[in-house]
């Protein structure tokens, strides 16, 4: 987070790199202190201390100091580290793990709430209104599109899961208004998912598309949860991005779960335990 504000530095305006300045000097003080301190440490009005957080890519003052302080006082003591011929099976279970708790780590500090809380708006409100909600991934990402329908569908929400390019096409030909497609793409270069992800939005519907940051995916969709990691998307037998997408997901549904309602979805889940109890040995 603090190489990031760093990188950013020379193209921020005088007055927002004076605050830049202040979190570099002592980043735990920063977290810590009140708006109203922060202004006048950096000589700055406070508005600007909130357009620094903006530009430097967060939701605001809130989300920068939450993902500071977690930055700062746990750190992030992973780095990504590639699998070698040589290496002994100990040395593949800590690469592994080490990389999938980097990337966890990362999102939690650079993800967007905002953009997570309006997908979350949008798929609940898409469940309200009794439109279709479908999820689009082909190869790997395929599999994490059918795991969300199914944490989805688990929550009473009318959902399907394509992985095939035609069925995607010919699928997102008949989305309209208030509908909703979840688009899940590892590299964001897929052209089949490029093309269903385009026939669904010039057909009015709201696509949510989570990939990597600066791909033509990323920039189709109407609402992009980046999934940013160092593992490169021309990895034959993705790990890390397989287990981002799915970490995503699970967020999205419980934000989405809680925007239903306790109330309505406790009965509902309480029957599908019950009549499940016939299929476990006892």
């Amino acid at each position: 987070m603090l190489d990031r504000i760093q990188a950013c530095l020379p193209s921020l305006a005088p007055a927002e790199q004076r605050v830049a300045k202040l979190v570099l000097s002592d980043p735990r003080q920063f977290a810590r202190l009140p708006v109203r301190e922060l202004a006048q440490r950096a000589h700055v009005s406070k508005p600007t201390v909130v357009r620094f957080c903006r530009s430097v890519g967060y939701d605001g003052l809130s989300d920068f100091k939450l993902k500071l302080a977690g930055n700062v006082n746990e750190g992030v003591p992973f780095i990504h580290r590639s699998v070698d011929a040589d290496d002994k099976t100990s040395d593949i279970m800590v690469k592994v793990i080490d990389n999938t708790v980097a990337a966890f780590l990362k999102y939690r500090n650079e993800a967007s709430t905002a953009l997570i809380e309006k997908a979350a708006i949008t798929l609940a409100q898409a469940h309200r209104d009794g439109k279709r909600i479908e999820f689009f991934g082909v190869g790997n990402s395929g599999i994490v599109a059918q795991d969300a329908q199914h944490k989805f569908f688990r929550l009473g929400l009318h959902t399907i899961a394509y992985s095939d390019g035609h069925m995607q096409v010919m699928s997102a030909s008949l989305l309209g208004p208030g509908d909703c497609v979840v688009v899940i793409s590892n590299s964001g270069r897929t052209r089949d998912l490029m093309d269903a992800c385009d026939i669904a939005r010039k057909n009015g519907a709201t696509t949510i598309v989570i990939t990597a940051s600066a791909s033509p995916l990323a920039a189709a969709g109407h609402i992009h949860l980046a999934a940013d990691h160092p593992e490169g998307y021309e990895r034959y037998s993705p790990m890390v991005s397989r287990l981002l997408h799915l970490m995503i997901i699970d967020i999205l549904a419980t934000c989405v779960a809680l925007r239903i309602g306790g109330d309505k979805l406790q009965p509902l889940l309480r029957e599908m335990k019950n009549n499940l109890r016939s299929k476990r040995y006892a």
